[in-house]
């Protein structure tokens, strides 16, 4: 994997479409079609704004992302030292359900999930590691479920 760009930046909404941009452009530089980029850009504000409203209740907090690429998939690394939380683990909620009747949240982990080919997740040295996964076209090879892009 080639690092693209590497950012830290304070957790607050402020800071967020600085953030989506900066991943946007390097997505873009890959040559992602217009579909995956949309997505990407979704992935990465679901996943940041999230992390910017409850990471850390108790004060000021950093994410740092990183992007990678190489000739098959293009990752996004989202990393913060806030409380864990493994969206790995959410279970999807059941959108067939009347939306009145639903519990509130986990929509955006969802659709994380959907706009990406795979999502890992880890917690290491009190830090929360969330690694969104795209293939940059549809020759890449699928990712079987636990495996990794290198």
């Amino acid at each position: 994997m080639r690092l693209l760009t590497e950012i830290k930046v304070q957790a607050k909404i402020a800071n967020l479409a600085m953030v989506v941009q900066s991943v946007s452009a390097c997505a873009k530089e890959t040559g992602v079609s217009a579909e995956k980029l949309m997505h990407i850009e979704l992935a990465t504000e679901e996943a940041v704004a999230n992390i910017c409203n409850y990471a850390y209740p108790q004060g000021a907090g950093d994410i740092e992302v990183r992007c990678q690429a190489d000739e098959n998939f293009f990752t996004i690394e989202i990393v913060d030292s806030g409380i864990p939380f493994d969206p790995t683990a959410m279970p999807d909620p059941d959108i067939s359900k009347d939306i009145a009747k639903r519990p509130i949240g986990g929509l955006g982990v969802f659709f994380i999930k959907k706009m990406t080919d795979d999502v890992k997740y880890r917690r290491e040295d009190g830090r929360n590691i969330l690694i969104l996964i795209i293939r940059r076209d549809s020759t890449a090879p699928h990712l079987r479920s636990g495996e990794a892009a290198r």
